[in-house]
């Protein structure tokens, strides 16, 4: 088969022909897929299977963006983020409401305009997991409520801050990155209008 930019998506399907499960635990599944290429040729994907997730961008009225900071074990060190969380398995057809749940979890507020900015996909050649984000604004402060074992500083940043420090680098949280700038340039349209 002969590969170019004329492909349809069919065209370009992998079709799996075998699964071995080679590990489960409490948050992910790891599975080794034996696929069929488009060509007809066999190849293997290792592939983590994680349940959804949530992230929001809540902007305070004065323009800031409220962050969490909190110790990430792979990378050793904290890591600052918007407020996320994975989906509870009666949420999986309700991330809004996943979404709501977290933000007062982590940050103790509640928002009064929800906007869905659609999904992310971090890793999409190894992990199977979505992440739906959100844009939280008319923000009502109230009482954190942390997961066992979760520990976090909350910072309001200004969107033009933030913005810079991920221009800069500073910030190295994928979902994060694509939240925030997304939620500013849909803000800068809005206010444009």
């Amino acid at each position: 088969m002969k590969f170019d930019h004329t492909l349809t998506d069919t065209e370009m399907r992998e079709i799996r022909t075998d699964r071995e499960e080679i590990w489960q635990g409490r948050i992910f599944t790891v599975t080794h897929d034996t696929v069929r290429l488009p060509s007809g040729r066999i190849s293997t994907r290792d592939v983590a299977w994680k349940r959804g997730a949530v992230c929001i961008v809540p902007v305070t009225d004065d323009g800031k963006i409220v962050c969490v900071e909190q110790y990430r074990y792979p990378y050793d060190k904290v890591i600052l983020e918007i407020p996320a969380g994975k989906l509870e398995e009666s949420e999986d057809d309700h991330p809004l409401e996943a979404a709501k749940r977290e933000l007062a979890e982590e940050t103790g507020y509640t928002a009064a305009e929800w906007i869905d900015f659609g999904v992310y996909y971090g890793s999409p050649a190894m992990l199977k997991e979505e992440i739906f984000i959100y844009l939280a604004r008319g923000l009502t402060a109230g009482d954190t409520n942390f997961d066992e074992g979760e520990y976090l500083r909350i910072r309001e940043i200004p969107i033009e801050t933030i913005t810079e420090q991920i221009l800069n680098g500073e910030i190295p949280d994928g979902k994060t990155q694509a939240a925030v700038l997304r939620a500013k340039l849909w803000l800068e349209r809005e206010a444009s209008k």
